[in-house]
């Protein structure tokens, strides 16, 4: 376990750091995007919106960046786990709201609306590596 957490450490240390900022850039605005969304359309929003930094910077921008090495596949497999403990703990503590009765909620039933977020939201991951990629990529590349 030891080794384990050492190597993602390891990991996230020696990432550039205009790498960092440019996941932070991004999954900023996403993060400010999807709660605008998800409050406008009242399906669900975070209860304060500095959460926005917490999850989408502080969680989900380490996460990608261990991730963006794997499978489209993979990444979406380990996201769904990340997902899923954050949606779980999101809404056990209260820091995120579902509205009631909801759009999801209809569709899907209200029991399935945490899986149902969590099994979108972990297409992130994947999606999340590969703009920020192109995003680097196309900004710092000429500067090497």
């Amino acid at each position: 376990m030891k080794n384990i957490v050492l190597k993602n450490l390891d990991t996230l240390k020696k990432t550039p750091s205009t790498l960092i900022l440019t996941y932070a850039v991004i999954y900023f605005i996403w993060g400010l995007g999807m709660n605008w969304f998800g409050a406008e359309m009242e399906i669900a929003r975070f209860t304060h919106w500095w959460q926005v930094i917490t999850c989408y910077i502080l969680y989900m921008v380490p996460i990608s960046i261990l991730l963006k090495e794997y499978s489209f596949f993979n990444q979406y497999a380990y996201g769904l786990v990340a997902m899923g403990i954050l949606e779980f703990f999101g809404y056990w503590l209260q820091t995120s709201y579902a509205y009631p009765a909801n759009i999801l909620d209809k569709f899907f039933n209200p029991q399935n609306f945490s899986l149902g977020m969590a099994l979108f939201f972990a297409l992130y991951f994947p999606a999340g590596n590969w703009l920020v990629k192109k995003t680097h990529n196309s900004i710092f590349s000429n500067n090497k």
